[in-house]
């Protein structure tokens, strides 16, 4: 069923149209994510379907009575109540129903000696327990504190007024709410902005497990990796869109784009040939091959140019090192920190060798960029040692872009700390990530965080350390950036400690991951995949696998993550079905329209190619049919 449908939407702002014709269908239940780079009018486009935002031109068709849940990137709460109060508003209606029954039993136990009355009582105390209990009103007080549990508010931050929360406390207090009030479509923008790694692990799962319908933007590709089942591409003002999660997206996308390139290519050599043709022909001079070269002519200017297909991933470039260090390049033993009396971490152990990628991990506020400021020398631990390996050049990238300076333009950003080079050289490597022409000369304080961090990861490409300590390195970045990021990553021939709640990011570069905690630091080899495999294993209950061999545990977890696997692929193969016989029925109605136009029939040739046309549409719309329902039979 088709919850959400957009034809034709259009978007100005001044002279820049952002939106240049966008359609796209959504069904129910499908969880769609919605990418593009940055600037490139995503938020737009969900503010539209929001109703936030008028549309220019363009239809937007929704189901009879859906009930949307927009969650924007910067939400808003009312300051006067408690963070428990703020979520327990969702619920108002059911308190008040309680409230309701409560008064109707009184009236049942004050007429009990009157049938008729009694009765009539009756019967509306049964139909409104009913209403109750569909609402949730004997467990909706678990579901709030289940759903701040999942987001990260502790027990007695519950009580703390809404006022004082950090902008991601309150975006995460917004995320619940509207998660509580159980919309048919959620509108997510950015929803694991200000999470930590457990609590998007279970927004992850409840969004897996939601009955209605997802429409998010994210730049969190592992999150989309497991929660969407079809991507929708934002690209030159359109949207195009991909059946599976993103990394099946990324795969097509490529293909698609060498396909179109090749096209694009064979096309443009044939409008080569035919030139030269023409040019041969007009050379002659005579009547006939003028003419010739005329009627050549009038075919190729008929002739619908392709577009040459453009790549949005235009960064490219690589880290490299000034000089090799030892074996041993990073020792750190027994390191305490803490502020204002409260102790961050301590007993920190953590030896990094020649090569080594590790990501380091942990719970917000937990100080992991503290131990990146000491590391650095910025900060100064309470206790412990730090000792660099010989030959160590430390490159920090630091997530907030606290070392660039906002006076500064761009060109001279770069420039003051790398003067060995001249202009031409300094364009040269902001040219690698897009800074171009005149931008070089925007002052940093208009620059957005995005292209700040190009600036940072300028001057870090430039200095050629042979440590890099990235804190969030992949913050602000669009995804076709992460990914040439991560691909230069991957060639650096130094070692590399990066802070990150990329889990994508982290699969691709790491081999090893450090927790940081309290007490210290566990190590997991591994990527993130891996360390998430361990930790569930070390927290697997012993009641189902009490007397099983760990080999049978093992085989048990494969048959069924198999299951889980085969179950998703029935579930994907059943929402493109539905989606291919709407799509079908919604090309047939079109061609039905234009049949029902007059004017059609005066031109015989173009009535018979509609009705055609028609026919083998229904014909595939009856084929569509059968292997949906071939579908549904072994579903059931």
């Amino acid at each position: 069923m088709i919850l959400l449908s957009l034809q034709g939407v259009r978007k100005s702002f001044g002279t820049n149209e952002v939106l240049k014709g966008v359609s796209f269908t959504l069904q129910d239940g499908e969880r769609m994510g919605l990418v593009g780079v940055n600037g490139c009018g995503k938020s737009t486009l969900m503010k539209i379907i929001a109703g936030l935002e008028h549309l220019d031109d363009g239809i937007i068709t929704m189901q009879k009575g859906l009930k949307l849940g927009y969650l924007a990137q910067q939400g808003t709460v009312d300051e006067n109540r408690t963070v428990l109060e703020e979520l327990e508003s969702v619920f108002a209606p059911v308190v008040a129903m309680e409230e309701q029954l409560r008064a109707l039993e009184r009236q049942m136990a004050e007429v009990a000696d009157d049938e008729t009355l009694l009765h009539r009582l009756g019967s509306q105390y049964d139909q409104l327990t009913r209403e109750f209990e569909r609402r949730n009103g004997y467990g909706w007080r678990s579901t709030v504190q289940g759903v701040l549990a999942g987001l990260g508010f502790r027990k007695e931050q519950q009580s703390q007024r809404a006022a004082l929360l950090s902008g991601g406390e309150r975006t995460r207090l917004c995320l619940g709410r509207m998660l509580l009030t159980e919309p048919d479509l959620l509108l997510l923008d950015e929803p694991t902005n200000h999470l930590d790694l457990k609590s998007i692990a279970w927004l992850e799962k409840y969004l897996h497990d939601y009955k209605g319908a997802v429409l998010l933007i994210s730049h969190d590709r592992y999150f989309m990796d497991h929660v969407c089942d079809r991507i929708g591409e934002l690209l030159l003002g359109t949207v195009e869109c991909y059946t599976g999660n993103y990394t099946s997206y990324m795969a097509q996308r490529a293909e698609r784009f060498e396909i179109r390139m090749k096209a694009y290519e064979l096309q443009q050599k044939e409008i080569a040939r035919q030139e030269a043709i023409i040019a041969r022909y007009r050379m002659f001079n005579r009547e006939k091959s003028i003419r010739a070269a005329e009627s050549r002519e009038k075919r190729l200017e008929k002739m619908e140019r392709l577009e040459k297909p453009k790549d949005e991933s235009a960064i490219h470039f690589h880290f490299d090192v000034r000089r090799r260090t030892g074996d041993d390049v990073l020792m750190v033993d027994e390191l305490r920190k803490g502020f204002d009396g409260r102790t961050l971490f301590r007993h920190v152990r953590m030896h990094l060798r020649a090569g080594d990628r590790v990501a380091l991990i942990g719970d917000n506020g937990v100080g992991k960029s503290t131990l990146f400021k000491c590391l650095i020398g910025e900060e100064r631990p309470d206790e412990g040692t730090i000792r660099l390996g010989a030959g160590v050049d430390i490159g920090y990238y630091d997530q907030h872009q606290a070392h660039l300076h906002d006076s500064k333009t761009v060109l001279d950003e770069v420039w003051d700390d790398f003067r060995r080079l001249d202009q031409t050289e300094v364009r040269g490597a902001l040219g690698k990530f897009l800074f171009t022409g005149d931008e070089v000369l925007m002052p940093v304080s208009t620059l957005s965080g995005g292209e700040k961090g190009r600036v940072a990861l300028t001057k870090l490409m430039l200095r050629r350390d042979n440590l890099l300590l990235l804190d969030e390195p992949t913050n602000h970045l669009d995804m076709d950036s992460r990914e040439v990021l991560e691909d230069a990553l991957a060639d650096f021939p130094g070692t590399i400690l990066a802070i990150s709640h990329d889990r994508y990011f982290i699969n691709r570069f790491a081999t090893k991951v450090l927790v940081l905690e309290e007490e210290g630091i566990k190590e997991y080899l591994g990527n993130y995949d891996d360390y998430f495999e361990k930790i569930n294993r070390e927290q697997e209950p012993d009641g189902d696998t009490q007397g099983m061999t760990r080999t049978a545990i093992d085989k048990e977890k494969r048959r069924s993550r198999e299951e889980t696997r085969r179950l998703q692929e029935r579930k994907a193969a059943l929402a493109k079905a539905e989606a291919d016989v709407a799509r079908a029925e919604e090309e047939a109605a079109a061609l039905e329209a234009e049949m029902s136009d007059p004017a059609t029939y005066q031109d015989a040739e173009k009535a018979a190619r509609l009705a055609r046309a028609y026919q083998a549409k229904k014909d595939e719309i009856d084929r569509l049919y059968a292997a949906w329902e071939e579908m549904m039979e072994a579903e059931g």
